[in-house]
């Protein structure tokens, strides 16, 4: 079944009139998610891709019944979009935004953790279920059902090692890209506790970047808490100090956020390190359990 995303989840789409929106949204449709409608202020009352338009989310939800949404909103107006799906009640938002101020995370941080919602972003490339629904941008044609949950901060690195994974017939449960923004709805640790607690994830492989101290926190969890074996690429080896690298998240200060800190952490917590994207496969053939013959 996964997590966070069962295919029961019935999805809005904030932003659905917009060109990335509605792209995003027929993606979602093709590969069975059911997106129920989608808000876009001032324009109610219109149809995208056979699905009705709603100028507020709580005008969606009455009408709908929609317990998830996807913010594909631009930066100057995300917050205030996801601010508006808390308060009406959605439970799970994905937020594929870049260009949040970091501040305004911090207040929504807050907010999120008094409200019980989650959210997943923002800089996300979403979540997928292989098998049953995606919510983001993800390709679904990339991923097959399995037993390896796999989290990540960068897009990219996603869809190259999933796609390494289904080539090699070792299917995933749960894919979530967490985002690469310097604050996040929805961390490494949070991720890795519900694989831990998800009886059909068997292992995890976890893509990491340089930049801050998630990985950190996740080495640590997964010493004192994880049961499950974990396998690991952190990119970024030979980037300079000082320099962003991709993500706004993405960045050595001083002498904390190198992957080589990283690597370190997670290999003293028994974590298995690969070289680069390619060798996952290969760390994780050899647990038959979840391979798919």
């Amino acid at each position: 079944m996964g997590i966070l995303l069962d295919g029961h989840d019935l999805v809005l789409v904030q932003g659905i009139t917009g060109r990335e929106g509605s792209f995003h949204t027929l993606q979602m449709i093709e590969y069975g998610t059911q997106v129920v409608g989608g808000v876009t202020p001032g324009k109610g009352g219109e149809w995208v891709h056979g699905l009705p338009v709603f100028d507020t989310v709580a005008a969606a939800i009455e009408v709908t019944g929609a317990n998830t949404s996807l913010v594909c909103v631009n930066a100057a107006h995300a917050t205030d979009a996801i601010y508006e799906a808390i308060n009406a009640g959605i439970k799970l938002i994905v937020c594929i935004t870049e260009g949040i101020p970091v501040l305004d995370m911090i207040k929504l941080r807050e907010h999120l953790r008094l409200t019980g919602s989650r959210l997943i972003g923002p800089n996300s490339p979403g979540l997928l279920t292989p098998g049953r629904a995606k919510i983001g941008i993800i390709p679904g044609y990339i991923a097959m059902p399995g037993s390896v949950g796999v989290v990540s901060r960068s897009g990219t690195l996603t869809y190259e090692i999933v796609y390494a994974l289904t080539y090699e017939a070792i299917g995933q449960t749960t894919c979530v890209g967490i985002g690469g923004d310097p604050i996040v709805g929805t961390n490494f640790v949070e991720v890795l506790s519900m694989f831990e607690d998800d009886p059909q994830t068997e292992q995890v492989v976890l893509i990491g970047e340089i930049g801050g101290r998630a990985e950190i926190d996740a080495a640590a969890f997964i010493q004192a808490e994880m049961t499950k074996p974990v396998t690991a690429f952190i990119a970024g080896r030979s980037a300079p100090e000082g320099q962003r690298m991709g993500h706004a998240g993405a960045i050595i200060a001083g002498r904390e956020g190198s992957a080589a800190e990283k690597i370190e952490a997670l290999r003293a917590a028994g974590v298995r390190i690969a070289e680069n994207p390619e060798a996952i496969p290969g760390l994780l053939a050899g647990d038959r359990p979840n391979r798919r013959v």
